[in-house]
C-alpha cells in the first residue's frame, strides 16, 4: 500500500466515476477507482489515465506527495486496478478537448493498488488491430474498450425503454419455460437430455410461440417478454445460436393494431436511446411488391433502385431472338433487369467484379448491355440478333438513356431475385446512395401462407402452422394452397428484418383445414401440438403477435457491423465460445447418468 494510503478506502465508497468530473468541480477532494489505461512517466510527474465504464480521468502524481506514493505510481502497469484519492484541479491551457473530463485532472494524495495486471494479450484501446478470435478469447478485456462497452450500455437502455413502454401500454412481462418439448419451428432444436426421464429430451425454445398463445387462452390479454431463444442453424454476421427477442402477443388484435403498437415502440426507443425522431406510420409493402421491385422481402428502402421484370415482353416475343431468355421463360423462370444510370458509371473491371459476386451466389454469369443510343447496345454480343421491338420495350421499361447500363439475370425466380438484390446493395454502396443516419422502416405484409417443398414433396408452413390465412383466401386452401396469403408481417429496417409475426388461428375448424393443407393428420397434430389444441377447446380469443430481434435492433442502432459487437459474450460463426471453450466434452460419468453412449 502506498504511503499515506487510507486503510479504509472502499471501492463501494468512491465519490465519483471516471466520467463525472468537470471544470466546476475544481477544489473538491474525490476518490476514483478504475483501471490504468495509460501511464506517462515524464520524470518530474507521472500521468495516469484512469478508466472505468463511465469514462477516463487524468490523474497526476507529483513527487512532492511522498516517495512511496510517487514510486507506486511509477510502478503501475496498464490494466492494473487502483483507487486514488486526490484534489480536482483545472488543467488550464492543457485542456484535452477530446475527453469530456478534459478540463480537469485529479492530483493524487493517496493511492491503493487493488490488483496488479500482467501484460494483456492485446492493447486495450478504442481502435485495435487485434483479430476477432483473440478479442473473443479474452472478451472481458474487449469489453473494456469504449466502443464495445458503449454498445452494451446502449443495449441495456433499449431493453429498459422497451419495458417501460409496454408497461405503460398495459402489458405484463411473463416468463416462459426454457426446458420444453421439441416442436417444428423451422430450425434445428438444441436438445437437453433428461436424467430423471431416461431416453427423453427437452428442447430449448426457438421462440415462446406456443406458450404465448396459451397465455392468451389464459386471459392474460397483453403479454411481452425480453427472452432468450435458441436455434441450431448456420450462423452469419446477424445471427447467433442464442439470441434475445422482444416477444409480444395481444388478444383481440389485428394487423393494424399490432403495427401501431410496434411503431410506437420503435419511435420511443429511437427517441429515448438515440435522440432520433422516427416518422410514422411506416411504409407498407406486400410481399409480392417487395420481391417484385427489390428482389427480397427485407428491402433496403434508403435508396430507390428498383428491379424491372422483363418476363412478359420476353415471353410475348418468344425470347426475342435470345435463346437463353426463351429457355428461361419456357422452364417457368423469369427475366429481370437492374438499370445503372449515368452519371454513375461502371467500367469493365467493375462489371467483372459484379459478375464474380453473383457467381459466388450460384449464378452462371451476368448479362450486361450499355446503351450507346436507342437500339444500339454494346457489351452484349447476345443482343446483336435481338428483336428490335423487344430492345425498344426493354429500354422503355427500364427508362434508360444513352450512357446507362442494364444488368440482367434470368432463370428460376428465387435465384434471379437473390442475385439482383445482392447487386442492388453493392451498387448503392459503390455510388454512395445511402446517407449516413438514415432510417427506412417498412412493413412487409401478405406473405405466402405455404410453400411447396421439393425435398418433402408437400406444402410446408412459411411461418408456422398457426398463422392465419387472409379471410379472402380461406376458400383456396383445398384447391390452390400455394396461392393463399397469410396475415403475416415483418418489420424491416435498412435491409434487415427486425422482427416478424402474424395473426394466429383461433378457430379449430380453420386450424384443421390448414393442417390438412400441410399434410398433417390428426394423430401427428395431437402428437406435436396436442396441448395447444386441447387449450383451444376451452375458449380461445382472436390473437396475434410479433417478435423483434433485440440483438439486431441494438446492432443497427449502434451502427455496428456484427451482432457480436452488441452481445456481451458471443459465439463465433462455428457456434464456439472461445473464452470458455464451449462446447466441450463431458465426464463419462455424466453420460452414464444420462444413459447416453457416444459413437466411436
Amino acid at each position: 500500500m502506498a504511503e499515506g494510503a487510507d486503510q479504509e478506502m472502499d471501492l463501494l465508497h468512491r465519490t465519483h466515476t471516471c466520467g463525472n468530473l468537470r471544470g466546476p468541480d475544481a477544489g473538491k477532494t474525490v476518490v476514483l477507482t478504475g483501471w490504468v489505461e495509460t501511464k506517462r512517466d515524464l520524470g518530474g510527474f507521472v500521468f495516469v489515465d484512469l478508466r472505468d465504464r463511465h469514462g477516463v480521468t487524468q490523474v497526476t502524481f507529483d513527487p512532492t506527495g511522498g516517495n512511496v506514493l510517487f514510486t507506486t505510481a511509477q510502478d503501475l502497469r496498464p490494466e492494473s486496478v487502483i483507487g486514488v484519492e486526490g484534489v480536482v484541479a483545472s488543467r488550464g491551457r492543457n485542456t484535452n478537448k477530446e475527453l469530456p473530463t478534459g478540463e480537469i485532472e485529479v492530483r493524487a494524495t493517496r493511492v491503493e493498488v487493488f490488483s496488479r495486471a500482467d501484460t494483456p494479450p492485446f492493447t486495450v484501446t478504442d481502435e485495435t488491430t487485434a483479430n476477432e478470435d483473440l478479442r473473443l478469447k479474452y472478451r472481458y478485456l474487449d469489453l473494456r474498450r469504449r466502443p464495445i462497452a458503449k454498445n452494451i450500455v446502449l443495449r441495456h437502455r433499449i431493453a429498459k425503454a422497451a419495458r417501460d413502454y409496454f408497461d405503460r401500454q398495459g402489458f405484463l412481462e411473463i416468463e416462459t419455460p426454457f426446458l420444453t418439448r421439441s416442436t417444428p419451428e423451422g430450425a434445428r432444436d438444441y436438445l437437453v437430455p433428461s436424467r430423471v426421464n431416461p431416453g427423453r429430451f427437452y428442447a430449448l425454445p426457438q421462440s415462446p410461440q406456443l406458450f404465448k398463445q396459451l397465455l392468451m387462452v389464459a386471459g392474460m390479454d397483453r403479454y411481452f417478454q425480453i427472452v432468450r431463444c435458441f436455434r441450431d442453424e448456420d450462423l452469419r454476421a446477424d445471427r447467433q445460436p442464442e439470441f434475445t427477442q422482444i416477444d409480444v402477443e395481444m388478444s383481440f388484435a389485428d394487423v393494424d393494431s399490432i403495427a401501431g403498437l410496434i411503431e410506437g415502440l420503435l419511435q420511443q426507443l429511437f427517441r429515448e436511446v438515440s435522440g432520433v425522431e422516427i416518422p410514422a406510420p411506416f411504409r407498407r409493402l406486400t410481399w409480392d411488391e417487395a420481391v417484385r421491385d427489390y428482389g427480397t422481402d427485407k428491402p433496403d428502402l434508403r435508396f430507390d433502385l428498383r428491379l424491372v421484370d422483363l418476363t412478359v415482353p420476353v415471353r410475348t416475343r418468344d425470347g426475342g431472338g435470345v435463346g437463353l431468355f426463351r429457355k428461361a421463360v419456357e422452364a417457368g423462370g423469369i427475366v429481370k433487369a437492374l438499370a445503372v444510370r449515368a452519371p454513375n458509371t461502371l467500367t469493365r473491371t467493375d462489371i467483372d467484379k459484379l459478375e464474380d459476386q453473383v457467381k459466388q451466389l450460384g449464378s452462371k454469369g451476368l448479362a450486361r448491355a450499355k446503351i450507346e443510343a436507342p437500339g444500339q447496345w454494346t457489351l452484349a454480343p447476345w443482343a446483336k440478333d435481338m428483336d428490335p421491338h423487344l430492345k425498344a420495350e426493354i429500354e422503355h421499361l427500364c427508362a434508360v438513356n444513352p450512357g446507362d447500363v442494364i444488368l440482367l439475370q434470368f432463370g428460376r425466380a428465387r435465384d434471379v431475385n437473390l442475385h439482383l438484390a445482392s447487386l442492388r446493395q453493392t451498387l448503392a454502396r459503390k455510388f454512395g446512395m445511402v446517407k449516413p443516419g438514415e432510417h427506412a422502416f417498412a412493413w412487409i405484409t401478405d406473405f405466402p401462407l405455404l410453400e411447396y417443398s421439393e425435398e418433402e414433396q408437400r406444402y410446408v408452413a412459411c411461418h408456422h402452422p398457426f398463422t392465419s390465412p387472409r379471410p379472402v383466401d380461406v376458400e383456396k386452401l383445398e384447391n390452390a394452397p400455394g396461392a393463399v396469403k397469410a396475415q403475416a408481417y415483418d418489420i424491416v429496417l435498412n435491409g434487415f428484418e427486425l422482427g416478424g409475426g402474424s395473426i394466429r388461428i383461433h378457430d379449430r375448424d380453420l386450424q384443421s383445414r390448414v393442417f390438412t393443407a400441410l399434410g398433417i393428420g390428426e394423430a401427428e397434430a395431437q402428437s406435436k401440438f396436442g396441448f395447444l389444441l386441447e387449450a383451444f377447446r376451452y375458449g380461445a380469443p382472436p390473437h396475434g403477435g410479433i417478435a423483434l430481434g433485440l440483438d439486431r435492433l441494438a446492432m443497427l442502432m449502434a451502427g455496428a457491423d456484427s451482432l457480436r459487437d452488441v452481445v456481451a459474450f458471443p459465439k463465433t460463426a462455428r457456434a464456439v465460445d472461445l473464452m470458455t471453450e464451449a462446447p466441450a466434452g463431458v465426464d463419462e460419468r455424466q453420460l452414464e447418468e444420462l444413459r447416453i453412449r457416444l459413437k466411436a
